[in-house]
């Protein structure tokens, strides 16, 4: 998946916070979650709105964009 199709970013909703396209659920929630020790499934309870293939596909391209960022 491309990002586009994952992340929308818009003025009109939360004042442009990237949010999972389709929704209102900034995808920083997800990090935040994950990050507390909260596992994927307990985010996708708390937010049914986004759909697992997008929580991964996220996390797919976060973890592309930080390989590639990575100093060589």
């Amino acid at each position: 998946m491309k990002l586009e199709q994952v992340i929308n970013q818009d003025p009109e909703i939360h004042g442009g916070t990237p949010v999972f396209k389709g929704t209102r659920v900034p995808v920083e929630a997800l990090i935040d979650h994950l990050k507390s020790g909260e596992s994927l499934d307990y985010f996708l309870e708390g937010f049914p709105s986004v759909t697992r293939e997008q929580a991964i596909a996220f996390l797919e391209l976060a973890l592309t964009h930080a390989l590639r960022s990575r100093p060589q």
